[in-house]
Order: C-alpha cells, then sequence, then structure tokens
C-alpha cells in the first residue's frame, strides 16, 4: 500500500531516487519495481531498516540496471552530497519531526535542479479527531507531534524554491480504523470491531475490488487520512 503515486513522476532510467524516513521500505520497493533506477531509502529505526533490507531480499532478483538499499540516518542530516537525487519521496515522517523544517532544507540540498519532490503527512480533519479521541495517541513515544494544515505546509515549501504541481487525498477507509483504535485505546489489541475492520481493509488491499475504489474517491476529500503534495525543485 504506498501513499505516494509514482505515476506522477516522470522516470528515466539511471537516476537516483531518495525515500526519506522509508520505514520498511513500501516506497521504496514501489520505485524499484516502476523502474530501473537507483533507490536509496532512510530511516531513523534501526529495526525498521533491518526489516526493510529483509523484506527486499525476498525479491531475489538480480538486475544490474537498478538498485535498492537501506541505510540508517537522520533526515535533518542526510548523508548525501549537494544536488545528487534525481526525486525524492517523503511520506508520513514531517508530523514526528519538532524542527520539520531542517528536515524539507536537506531534502532540498540533496535534490537536483528540476528534480521531483513527492510529500505526504496526515490529512488535518481525520488527524484532528485523533486528537480529540486519545490523550494516549498523541503521547505514544515517536507519535505525530503536530497536526499540519495543508496550505501552510504547502507555503513553507514553496517558500524554499519548490514550485507545487499537484495535490490528492489517500486512505479514506483507513481513517475510521484509527479513529476505532483512539477510541478504544486501552482495549484496543482485543477489540472485535477494530479486528474485523482490520480484516476488511487486509481484503481490500489484496483484492482491490470496485465497490472500496469508489468509495475511497468519494470519501477522500472528506476523510482522506493523508494529503499528499508533489512539487519541482526550481531554485539552487
Amino acid at each position: 500500500m504506498q501513499t505516494i503515486r509514482y505515476k506522477n513522476f516522470i522516470f528515466t532510467p539511471n537516476k537516483k531516487l531518495l525515500d526519506v524516513g522509508c520505514g520498511q521500505g513500501r516506497h521504496s520497493f514501489g520505485a524499484y519495481m516502476h523502474t530501473d533506477i537507483e533507490v536509496i531509502g532512510v530511516d531513523m529505526g534501526f529495526q525498521d531498516v533491518l526489516k526493510a533490507k529483509q523484506n527486499f531480499n525476498q525479491f531475489n532478483e538480480k538486475n544490474d540496471s537498478k538498485s535498492c538499499n537501506f541505510f540508517v540516518a537522520n533526515a535533518k542530516n542526510l548523508p548525501f552530497k549537494n544536488n545528487e537525487f534525481d526525486y525524492v519521496v517523503c511520506s508520513e515522517v514531517l508530523e514526528h519531526i519538532i524542527d520539520y523544517e531542517s528536515a524539507l532544507k536537506e531534502i532540498k540540498r540533496v535534490l537536483k535542479p528540476g528534480g521531483s519532490f513527492a510529500l505526504s503527512v496526515p490529512k488535518y480533519f481525520p488527524e484532528w479527531i485523533c486528537w480529540k479521541l486519545s490523550k494516549e495517541y498523541q503521547n505514544e513515544p515517536g507519535g505525530h507531534v503536530r497536526i499540519f494544515k495543508y496550505k501552510k505546509l504547502k507555503e513553507d515549501v514553496k517558500s524554499l524554491g519548490f514550485e507545487f504541481k499537484k495535490r490528492h487525498w489517500a486512505h479514506a477507509l483507513h481513517s475510521p480504523y484509527w479513529w476505532m483504535q483512539c477510541l478504544f485505546w486501552k482495549t484496543k489489541e482485543k477489540s472485535f470491531l477494530i479486528k474485523s475492520y482490520h480484516s476488511f481493509l487486509v481484503w481490500d488491499m489484496t483484492k482491490n475490488p470496485l465497490i472500496t475504489k469508489i468509495l475511497e474517491y468519494l470519501l477522500q476529500p472528506f476523510i482522506g487520512k493523508s494529503v499528499v503534495m508533489y512539487f519541482e525543485n526550481r531554485e539552487n
């Protein structure tokens, strides 16, 4: 399940993509499978990086025209030279960083002029409901430290010299799942309702039926879990 849509990128072979805050590698794998490029995923979580490497080994594919590697690194101090990457993605990361502007500046630094940048964060309204339903959700270690307003974050990125290209929402059907978790936070592990809805989401992701595609399309403007933005780096 990917939040960022790679169809919005113009990929060409022999380019480099950086996945900032890659977690266990879902967007890195998506980019690797999409075209012949070099993919690098970085994350602060050692266990997540280890899991991403293990997951990638399951591809069991030898292809000299592309690669996918994972490293432990801090988004606020990326271990790469200036203008090294043609594409950067950063999905569901900035809401975890207190001084998120420093991460945006690092992304700007490592992205080539003319390069593409895709960014996603939790959408304001669904996230606000989570915060209202559960104090524990707010205070969970490593959790979300802020709720972004779309226009403010968009202007923050543009102020660094990026040109805004487009926006969409994602994962509307996932918002009720998180609301239920927040509402029943203390008993969520035993909740039959949450387990049943989780099974529904797994079914949706594996079967991808028409009915849920329609539901996603209709509900995304209202309860989409994430807002996704695409930019082009216009200045050095």
